[in-house]
This record gives structure tokens, sequence and C-alpha cells, in this order.
């Protein structure tokens, strides 16, 4: 089976085609029997700093056809596995929020996830979240899905969500967007520019793996709060004649698995992708669900308030406060869940 590019829903001056398909032998419709399944596309895409180039997307979707859809995003260490189904029972990144009776419920919504563009570290080439947008597009073309009830987006993804909302705005009904904004706080952008520092130092010692465990250790330390570390760890202590931090076992703990599952050339280009966050808020006319954190120090509240301020279309603000910081949205489940509830209840009423 074989896909033209779809050019029907481009009555916006942002809303392009940018790409073509090659081929997406791949697509999978569910049956009675799959509550989920995968697929793979490859297509030719236009990227804003790199030209066109043919590209891989690796989706996967739960729930029946006959649902309205949600696209769910998350961090750039997320992924297309939202949470454990009949046909994929291995754990996902978000199942505290996605399954039967949550607030992402594959009973009530046909969701849909991707893997990101250079997730793979094959695409070694500055990607932009705009082309992650586009990407978007072009699978929902692809799976014929002419429009999105709503778009769910956390951190990265809430960034893509916005730049879809901005570029395909006729594609998508309403953003729910938690702990990202329109563009990189410089103070962000710095403290991800020295993880990148710590990757290159370690591929000059030739030892590329331990530039990247330390880089996921910087990056942790920046989406959790002090009040989190006071309340987890404890004092140094004196081992085998050095002072070493209470809480250095659980960053190495986390840097060795995110060395794990995480090509050096991923982090990077995908760490630099949210350096290049850049969306006009007044292009954005749908409604949006903004979700702050009070204690985030990658995206400070005041940038969330400048968000809100400029966006155009309805919009509603709501601010958490978590010991987790930029994580709450994964760790304060019943918040989360409210929240989605509440936005999705919205979407909904509006739909019918």
């Amino acid at each position: 089976m074989s896909f033209a590019p779809a050019t029907a829903y481009a009555d916006s001056s942002l809303s392009q085609a940018p790409a073509a398909f090659e081929r997406s032998d791949a697509y999978v419709a569910l049956s009675g029997e799959r509550d989920a399944a995968r697929g793979e596309l490859r297509i030719e895409l236009d990227l804003r700093h790199a030209g066109r180039r043919s590209v891989v997307l690796r989706y996967e979707i739960q729930g029946e056809a006959s649902l309205p859809v949600l696209f769910v995003a998350g961090g750039i260490s997320a992924h297309r596995h939202l949470a454990p189904s009949r046909a994929y029972p291995e754990g996902g990144w978000w199942e505290t929020q996605v399954g039967r009776g949550r607030a992402l419920d594959p009973s009530r919504h046909r969701l849909l996830a991707f893997d990101w563009l250079g997730a793979d570290g094959a695409l070694d080439v500055a990607l932009d979240p705009a082309d992650q947008a586009d990407a978007i597009a072009a699978l929902l073309d692809a799976l014929r899905i002419q429009r999105l009830e709503a778009f769910v987006g956390y951190s990265y993804g809430a960034m893509v969500g916005l730049q879809f909302a901005a570029r395909h705005p006729q594609r998508v009904g309403a953003l729910v967007s938690i702990s990202g904004t329109h563009r990189a706080h410089p103070y962000a952008a710095a403290w991800r520019a020295l993880q990148r520092r710590a990757v290159a130092l370690g591929a000059l010692q030739c030892d590329e793996s331990q530039g990247l465990a330390l880089a996921r250790e910087l990056a942790v330390l920046s989406y959790r709060t002090p009040e989190e570390f006071a309340e987890r760890f404890g004092a140094a202590q004196v081992r085998d004649g050095r002072v070493r931090v209470d809480a250095e076992d659980y960053l190495d703990h986390c840097g060795a698995k995110y060395v794990a599952r995480t090509p050096t050339a991923a982090f990077l280009r995908l760490s630099e992708s949210i350096d290049l966050q850049q969306v006009d808020p007044s292009l954005i006319r749908v409604p949006v669900t903004v979700v702050a954190v009070s204690e985030d120090r990658l995206i400070p509240l005041s940038e969330s308030y400048d968000l809100v301020e400029r966006l155009r279309g309805e919009t509603r603000l709501r601010v958490l406060r978590s010991i987790y910081g930029h994580d709450a949205c994964l760790k304060e489940a019943g918040d989360i869940d409210t929240i989605l509830r509440e936005a999705l209840a919205d979407c909904t009423q509006a739909a019918a």
C-alpha cells in the first residue's frame, strides 16, 4: 500500500506539505484480537536546518479506529510505547495516565504516539521542533487521520504540540501543554549546552558513554529540585579515603540506565532541538490548557505566564506545586489525571 502526499488540509499559510511518502507498507489496522498496533513508515521530509531527508517514522496506536484520536508526546526520552497492552505488555513511559479507566483511556480515545525523529541516532543532523510537528502531520496523512481531537504534550512534547497547533491548526481541536513553552529559556539552554560538553569531553577521552552518563546526571539535577534531594539524601561520607555525596549512587544509576537505551547522537540532537524552540504564540488559536509547575527550573513560571498572555485561542492555566519540579508530570499522577480529564471533557463537549 502506498500513499501520495496529502494536501487536502493545507488551508493555512504555515500548514505546508513538506513530506512525500516513499512507502508505508507497515501500516497496520487494529483488529478485534489486538488492542494496539505498531508500524513503520519511510518518508521524505523537508527539515528546516538540514534540507530534504529520508526519515523513518515508527508509531504505535491503541484504540479502535472509530474513536476520536489523541496524539500523546513526552520528553526527549519518551517513545511510541505509552503503556502496556495485550499486544505489547511491556511497561510504557506514561502508564500512570494511559490505560483502561485512566485519563487517557484507549476504550474512549484512539491514542497515537511515535518515536521522535533522531531517536535512533541515525539522523545526525540539526532537528527543529517544527520538523517533529511536520512529521506528525505526515504520519496523520499516512494513517488517513484527518484531525486530532487533542494533542497532549509534556516537556519537549509540549513544545512540539505548540509547533503543531501553529503550523497545522486545522488538524487539531485542542492542545494540552504540560511543562513546555514557546521558546527555550537561556538559563535552561545553558544547562543543556554544558550537558553536551560533557559528552564531548567523554569522546575526547575515548569514553563517550561515560560522557553521556554524566550528561544525563546533570540533566536529572535540572529536572528535580533541591527540596526533593533534601528529603531523599543525607550527608556525605568518607569511603575508601574519598568523600562521596549521598546522591551519587542515585545519579550513577540514572546515568547508566540512560546510556543503556540511548544512542549518543540521539541525545545530542534532541537536546539541541529543545534549544531551537521558537514559535509565535499569537499564531495559535485552538483551545490550550497550559500546565506549569512553580518549582520547574527548566520552564520558569514567568515563561508560562508569557505564553498564556500571548495565545489567541481559549486558554486555561493550571499551576502545580511539586518537589519534583520538571518531572512533576511523571510523578504527580493524581493532579495530572484531574487536569487531563478536565481538558479532554471540554474537547468532547466542544466536539458535540
